[in-house]
Order: C-alpha cells, then structure tokens, then sequence
C-alpha cells in the first residue's frame, strides 16, 4: 500500500508502543518455562510469528485483556508438526533455530522472501559446535534451515560483528543442555545492549548465566530451569525514536511509557540534546519531551544502535552542518541493507548523502518531496515518513510493513496533526 503524507505541525501525546525485543523474548522464555503471565506485550506481526512457533514446540498462548498467559511446555518439547514460518521476523528465526536444537527431532524454519536473504551462518556453525546437526538447504546460511538435537553444550566461538541475535539465542536455549556451555565471542559484540536484556530477562526467569567482560565470553551451567512468573514489557525506544525526531523537526511531542531499560536505543535523548534539540526525559513519570528545535549534525557510533540508523540519516539530512553514522556495517544485515535503502531514498528527495562500507555522510540543507520506496521494512517507512513531515508531499509504498513494530505508527501522527493522505493499495 502507498500513503502521501504532507508539510506538517505536530502537538500532542502518545504512548511508546510495547517493545518489540522484550515481547519477542519475554513470549520465548515463557514458552520454555511452566505458566506466566506477560503484561504489556507487543502484539504486532513479528511477535505473532514467536507466538505461533513456540505453539508449534508445545506451548498455549491465551490473549487476556492486555496481556498474554502462556502454559509452556517447561523444556519439554514436542517435534513441530508443521514447516516454522516465522514470516519476516530474524528475531524469531534465529532464536527458534536454537530452541530446535532442544528438540530430540528434526524442525525446518523458513520465512518469508527477506528473511530467505539474511545469514546465519555463525549461529548454524555455533549449534553444530555444540552437538546439534543443523544446516541451510541451500547451503548459503539462509532459511530455509533443517534443524536436528539434541544439542549438548560445550565451547563455542561465534562471531559478534554480523547480528547479536546469535548470541541472544544462544543464551536462551544453552541452560537446557546437558553440559555446560562457554561462548566465546570473536571480534566486536554488536548491539551489545540487546544480549544485555536477554541476560537480564533469564535472570528474571530464574537461570544463571556469568558473563566475563574481560575475556568478551559467557558460562551457562546446564540442565536449568526457567520460572518466569510475570512480566511486563516496558516501552519500545526503537519505535519512539520516529516519534522524537518527528517532535525535534515539526512540533511539540510528549512520548508516555519510556522507562530506564537496558534498551541501547534510549541513546537517541542525548543523540538529540547533542544535536540541539530541546528535549527532556523524566524518567520516573516515564516521559520524554521535545521541542521543535535547530539541529546541527555530529558524529555518531551505531555499533551498539543499528535501530537508529534511519532516523538518524533523517535528523542528519535536515540538520546544518554535516552527520557521520559510523561503525554501522551489521546494519547492511537487517530486513534490507538500511544503508544503502537510506542513501537511495533520501537522494531521491534532494539529499547529499554518501554511502561507505560502514558509515553514512550526510550533509544537511534543504529536503524535496518525492516518491520514495520503503523496502518492504518498517524502519525505512516511518523514517522516510518523518522526512517527508519536513520536505512535504511525500508519497511513501510498502506502508503495511509498519505492522511489523508499530501497527499504531501513522495513527498516532495523525492524532497528533500530520497531514497524511488515505493509504492507496
């Protein structure tokens, strides 16, 4: 579906929709433990399809009011009786490729055209490390993926640079093996902040996992249990930071339900100040305030926010001065390669902007409206979206992808006085 949205002047307040990361783990974990209840949580098309895989492994989901109960399957899982299509979400099919290995069976995890595209090679060579037998079938390290336990355990080295998911599943499903498990990292851990609340929600859930920072490793004991009684998603920074950057360029914006988190991507409030915006976070009452404001570029590092990367290239292409995203090679691995899509985009609508291996250069001055392709990729629609606030007649296709993160994204901008035009199929 195409949508035009026009010049516009924003006021008002919204709530930061759930996070997409905590519901993705929160509704694994709870899978994998007896009964909890997770309040809050995401309900988009991404954690839907980690609802219906850990369904396909044994576990109910039960929709209650604004939470859901899941009666998991306490470890014990039963051989899916179906293909996993886990339709565009890498989180679930990276995390479910390491439930699989749990299973004394065969699983085949596959998705959709993007997710055929995305490597996962250090994650498949990692479980085959650790006693699993698991493989692409067309022996590229993409979906589809033949998955066959069980896993034992053991040591592993597993490479950081590409995507922290790897990681991420590897610690989930690692206290279920029956020997204990030390994973090695090799290189930069990227996006560390989301291995953080991954470690952190296990702790919750009761198991117990030593990181060691000096030697950039983590020991899981084995044969642990998971019992998450409860837990609440707290709010989405990724999803609020098109909200904040639509508040810096075109209005007043009050952003409810943003609450100190490991997120790594609250890192865009100081990003902002930096910039020039005039912005506050109240961090008990959960609220961040910003103000239409004069913003200068500056350098920044991704390394540990590849979410923020197409905001950021927005903010940098109505800023004065010059932006530098640096130290973003991994996010060339997300649902598109978000470099290259950013650079193509915003040069369609007046920007200069370079495109190098890891970095963008963007040097800020007027921005045209244009018609412009989302990629089939929530990020790059509701970036260019923001855009298109400031340069005007915008039309923007592959709009339903926003359900993926922030089914509400367009909504709340109108709600808060964007001018946008009916969606056209």
């Amino acid at each position: 579906m195409k949508l035009t949205i026009n010049k516009s002047e924003i006021k008002g307040t919204v709530n930061a929709p759930p996070s997409k990361s905590y519901t993705h783990r929160a509704i694994a974990i709870a899978a994998m433990s007896k009964k909890t209840t997770v309040h809050n949580p995401l309900i988009s098309e991404d954690t839907k399809a980690t609802i219906r895989a850990s369904e396909a492994f044994g576990a109910t989901v039960e929709s209650r009011n604004d939470s859901l109960l899941i009666c998991g399957f306490d470890g014990k899982l039963k051989i899916p009786d179906n293909v996993l299509d886990v339709a565009n979400s890498g989180t679930t099919l990276r995390i479910m490729t390491a439930i699989s290995s749990l299973v004394d069976g065969a699983t085949v995890l596959t998705g959709d055209a993007s997710i055929r595209t995305r490597p996962n090679t250090p994650l498949l060579n990692a479980l085959n490390d650790l006693g699993a037998v698991t493989f692409s079938t067309r022996n590229n390290g993409m979906a589809p993926i033949v998955v066959r336990g069980k896993m034992k355990g053991g040591k592993v080295k597993i490479d950081g640079s590409i995507s922290s998911q790897f990681i991420s599943a590897l610690l989930i499903a690692c206290p279920f093996a029956e020997n204990e498990t030390t994973i090695m990292i090799k290189g930069e851990l990227k996006s560390r902040p989301y291995v953080n609340i991954t470690i952190g929600m296990l702790k919750d859930a009761g198991a117990t996992i030593i990181s060691d920072e000096k030697e950039n490793s983590f020991t899981v004991p084995p044969n642990q249990e998971y019992d998450m009684k409860s837990f609440n998603v707290p709010g989405d920074f990724s999803s609020a930071s098109y909200m904040m950057a639509a508040g810096a360029l075109c209005g007043d914006v009050t952003i409810k339900n943003l609450y100190p988190s490991e997120q790594g991507d609250s890192a865009l409030v100081e990003i902002l100040e930096k910039m020039g915006a005039q912005i506050s976070w109240d961090r008990k009452k959960g609220e961040v305030k910003v103000n239409k404001s004069e913003l200068c570029g500056i350098k920044v590092d991704v390394g540990k926010t590849p979410d923020l990367v197409p905001t950021l290239a927005v903010l940098g292409a109505v800023s004065t001065g010059q932006m530098v995203i640096e130290n973003a090679g991994h996010v060339r691995f997300k649902e598109t390669d978000r470099l290259h899509a950013m650079t193509v985009e915003l040069k369609k609508m007046g920007v200069d902007i370079t495109e190098e291996k890891d970095r963008l250069i963007i040097k800020g001055g007027d921005i045209k409206g244009a018609k412009v392709h989302g990629w089939d990729d929530h990020r790059i629609v509701m970036a260019l979206a923001v855009a298109g606030m400031v340069a005007g007649t915008t039309t923007i296709d592959t709009i339903e992808s926003v359900g993926i993160s922030y089914p509400g994204f367009f909504e709340d901008l109108r709600k808060s006085g964007a001018v946008i035009d009916l969606p056209e199929k």
